[in-house]
């Protein structure tokens, strides 16, 4: 009965260790907050965002432009290519749209905490919290 208690703890501690597609970057991902990382601004009700992160490509659109380029996670950091966007002027959600491509400039820091993440630009002034959908 030891034996099988221990092996029973050994399956579970390799199955936590060994992760999954959740503790991953990769896949879909809404906008929760976005702007100052000391005093966040919650997303514009009622406006469906959408980012994905997906072998090495990101892509979204964040209330009216979309948006896309190239990322890299590296440890706690993601590293962002040139981010390219439509030009699209839309008032309701320009704010938003311009605090949360801020942070996908060359370098960010990122957590990911369950189905949240986190991204926070080098200087730590700026970040984006994103919901797994």
């Amino acid at each position: 009965m030891k034996k099988l208690v221990i092996g029973l703890l050994a399956v579970l501690m390799l199955a936590a260790c060994a992760g999954g597609s959740s503790a991953s970057v990769e896949g879909q991902w809404k906008l929760v907050s976005y702007g100052p990382a000391a005093s966040q601004t919650p997303a514009a009700p009622d406006v469906e965002t959408s980012i994905e992160f997906k072998d090495g490509q990101l892509n979204g659109n964040v209330g009216c432009n979309g948006f896309g380029g190239d990322y890299s996670v590296k440890g706690d950091q993601m590293e962002f290519g040139p981010v390219m966007s439509t030009m699209m002027y839309c008032e309701a959600v320009a704010e938003q749209e311009s605090g949360t491509l801020a942070v996908f400039q060359e370098t960010a820091g990122f957590v990911l905490d369950g189905d949240t993440l986190t991204i926070t630009s080098a200087d730590g002034a700026m970040s984006i919290v994103l919901e797994r959908i």
